[in-house]
């Protein structure tokens, strides 16, 4: 069976092990990747329903990723995690359809409300 996953990127190790945790016990299943170039390698991109996606990575950063996406046509839901509250930043990935744009440190309740609304399961 191909499960489908709530992707997450992003550089920081402890995003990494404990996102996938917080994500299961929402019931979702979850891969995390280091970084941008990775997920991108991996392949997992078709069976990805969402991604949670650092903004500040070192080589592609989240936004150039969400551009990268738009450019092959893959309209994949994304939620921007991050620990700067940058509103140019906001501002762009937003108006590039991103589904929602979270300051670490989130709530779960935060989390799960920017899931719901990029799966449309609100």
């Amino acid at each position: 069976m191909n499960q489908s996953w709530v992707t997450v990127v992003d550089d920081d190790e402890s995003v990494r092990e404990s996102l996938p945790d917080l994500l299961k016990q929402l019931g979702f299943a979850s891969r995390a990747f280091e970084s941008a170039l990775e997920f991108l390698a991996y392949g997992t991109l078709d069976r990805t329903r969402c991604v949670i996606l650092d903004v500040a990575m070192p080589g592609m950063s989240g936004p150039e990723l969400q551009r990268e996406l738009l450019q092959r046509g893959r309209k994949v839901p994304i939620i921007f995690i991050t620990a700067q509250g940058d509103e140019k930043v906001r501002s762009a990935v937003l108006a590039q359809g991103a589904a929602a744009y979270l300051l670490k440190p989130f709530t779960e309740r935060e989390l799960r409300a920017a899931l719901d609304a990029a799966l449309g399961t609100s």
